[in-house]
């Protein structure tokens, strides 16, 4: 579908066009604000009487306006895997991320469909060193980062294409009926294959029609309805 459309972009990859803002992000992905903007931001911070320097995690384009691309989207749902259940300092996730660019000559490697080969082993062996994970908790955390990467559909070219974000992390191993595509909608989350926006359908239950009614007018399973009512209430 992607080809048949007119390049409204001038030519650039629509994924790698700044789209979202901070707080649309997060909201989308489930992460505090604050957190995210940080990742790719930065933020000051108080060291030994003077002010240092958080140095951002993601690297946002520099035209951006710090608005975050698809891609940094995609970047910010596995960095929030590795960060999830452990509390990890984050001068690891640096760390970590520095061992994949160096000694496993990995660039990016949070875009990457690697981290579910033996490089991922590599680099999860290597973060769970640094944090004092034993085995049983570096397997744990495989998990976790599997079914995070589950969630990303990558093209032929081992580009992230879609994602498939959670409706809340309490619901981290049920499949979502609702992805964010930067080639449908301007990467707003919509209904797979529907193409119809999780805020429309929420917008007017709110506006007090009932989810039967919904549902039947735009074609959607109930489930569909009710999936993006909650996906876009969760947060």
């Amino acid at each position: 579908m992607q080809n048949n459309e007119p390049n409204i972009y001038g030519g650039q990859d629509p994924r790698d066009v700044p789209a979202y803002s901070v707080a649309e992000a997060a909201r989308y992905l489930r992460l505090a604000p604050a957190t995210l903007r940080s990742w790719v931001v930065g933020r000051p911070y108080p060291r030994g009487g003077t002010v240092a320097f958080f140095e951002p995690l993601i690297q946002l384009s520099q035209s951006s306006n710090n608005l975050l691309s698809f891609r940094n989207l995609v970047e910010a749902h596995v960095l929030w895997a590795l960060r999830t259940r452990y509390g990890v300092p984050i001068k690891a996730v640096r760390t970590t991320l520095n061992y994949a660019e160096r000694a496993l000559g990995i660039r990016h490697i949070l875009l990457s469909p690697e981290l579910q080969t033996n490089a991922g082993d590599l680099f999860l062996s290597k973060y769970g060193d640094l944090i004092n994970l034993s085995r049983s908790g570096q397997l744990a955390m495989k998990k976790v980062l599997e079914a995070y990467l589950k969630r990303i559909e990558w093209d032929s070219l081992n580009i992230p294409l879609r994602l498939f974000p959670f409706l809340s992390h309490a619901h981290i191993g049920v499949p979502s009926a609702i992805v964010i595509d930067p080639f449908i909608s301007f990467g707003r989350p919509v209904i797979r294959g529907k193409y119809i926006s999780t805020a429309a359908i929420a917008d007017r239950f709110d506006a007090g029609e009932s989810l039967d009614n919904v549902a039947h007018d735009y074609g959607l399973k109930l489930s569909e309805a009710e999936e993006a009512v909650i996906y876009e209430k969760a947060a």
